[in-house]
């Protein structure tokens, strides 16, 4: 991996396209700007020897261990881009997006039918049909963390 991340600018392409959302508008700006300062915080917790790559073992080593010790920093990290996920899926302009739609933007981040259903609805805490910023925050969390470092 380079701190590069040429893989999130199709994502979030594809993520506008799907919610009918333009690269230019705010929330389309918030977006590329959220997901590039989400890599690149991400990159520089990892890339525990400073050579401008992160191999798994510095990911899983490195990160992992680093988030786990600091879980503020992860937060840090991820919820500017978090935010903006949740607002270009949240048609009612409240904060908070449907299931439905969170369940649409995990497929196109490319996860299966099955699996984005599964993931979306166990992100909808109150089950109130919709997910907002704090609890996607909090998942996130627990999902770069459940990696064992030493493993």
């Amino acid at each position: 991996m380079s701190h590069r991340n040429s893989f999130s600018v199709t994502r979030e392409r594809a993520r506008c396209d799907e919610f009918g959302t333009t690269a230019r508008c705010d929330k389309g700006q918030a977006l590329y700007t959220g997901a590039e300062a989400f890599w690149q915080g991400m990159a520089g917790i990892a890339d525990v020897d400073g050579d401008q790559r992160v191999t798994r073992e510095e990911f899983v080593g490195g990160a992992v261990k680093r988030l786990r010790d600091n879980p503020e920093r992860f937060a840090e990290i991820a919820r500017p881009f978090l935010r903006a996920v949740i607002a270009v899926a949240d048609g009612g302009n409240d904060g908070r997006a449907s299931v439905a739609d969170v369940e649409r933007a995990l497929r196109v981040l490319g996860a299966s039918a099955e699996i984005a259903g599964v993931a979306a609805q166990s992100l909808d805490t109150d089950r109130d049909g919709k997910v907002a910023e704090s609890d996607v925050v909090s998942a996130l969390a627990v999902y770069f963390t459940v990696i064992e470092p030493d493993a």
